[in-house]
């Protein structure tokens, strides 16, 4: 017997193999999930790593000017900082003025967003490509409320955690694909998990919502527009005080897949 074999014993093997790949999908999933190795941090709770990654988004809108104004301020819960969306030029809910967004554009990736409403009704917003809202708002319920898939899924509120405390989302996201000729062939599709637990399996997208203020091809056709544009990961500043740690991502290629994770 080796000394493997003696230190553990043949019971402690048998645990290991069956626990092996659910520990390390969970270990990569929900609140405090550590970025793996090929994956790329875009935001760590640092000054530098805000200002090197992310600007603001140019919309029609903006009415914010560089440096960002969105505030490193202490984490409330746990060790370390974190980032405010309490932008000035974003009060009165004036979404599209002080947003921020990678500079970064992404197709196909793996994302993990950590969040934290800090009071009732506090809002915002996780963007994929710049276009489809996942939502962050505390108190709502509806397809319009906390975690949906904006306005095209209704809200798996049960699983937030609330006010002052950390909440995660960890996305696998498809982007459209487009014909030889320009035509949309194949909707943006995305499978999620808030914080730990699976609420969409290849969830379909139609449209960008909220107009042009909101996000590229807002203004097209209504939203139903959608081109073969490239956009960042863009959070939504709305005149109040959401924080946001640990975000990490990781790019692929799902060319014939499926987001299923």
């Amino acid at each position: 017997m080796s000394l493997f074999h003696k230190s553990l014993g043949f019971k402690s093997i048998y645990l290991l193999i069956l626990c092996f790949p659910a520990c390390s999908t969970n270990g990569q999933n929900g609140v405090g999930a550590k970025a793996p190795k090929d994956a790329e941090v875009l935001f760590d709770g640092s000054r530098a790593m805000l200002d090197s990654k992310w600007t603001y988004w140019e919309g029609p809108r903006l009415a914010a000017t560089l440096p960002i104004k969105w505030e490193i301020v202490e984490d409330p819960v746990d060790n370390g900082t974190t980032v405010s969306t309490n932008d000035p030029a974003g009060a009165g809910g004036k979404y599209g003025a002080a947003d921020i967004v990678t500079k970064e554009k992404y197709r196909d990736y793996r994302l993990h967003v950590e969040f934290l409403i800090t009071a009732p009704g506090g809002n915002s917003g996780v963007y994929m490509q710049n276009r489809y809202e996942i939502q962050v708002l505390d108190g709502d319920t509806t397809s319009h409320g906390m975690a949906a898939v904006i306005n095209e899924t209704n809200s798996p509120y049960h699983l937030y955690k609330g006010v002052g405390k950390w909440n995660a989302y960890d996305i696998t996201f498809k982007a459209a694909r487009f014909d030889a000729m320009g035509k949309l062939s194949e909707k943006a599709m995305l499978t999620m998990y808030f914080n730990g637990e699976k609420v969409y399996t290849n969830q379909t997208i139609n449209q960008v919502w909220g107009g042009p203020n909101s996000g590229i091809d807002g203004g097209n056709d209504g939203g139903k527009g959608i081109t073969d544009t490239p956009g960042g990961i863009k959070l939504q500043a709305e005149g109040h005080d959401v924080r946001y740690r640990n975000i990490w991502i990781i790019p692929l290629d799902l060319d014939g897949k499926d987001t299923n994770f």
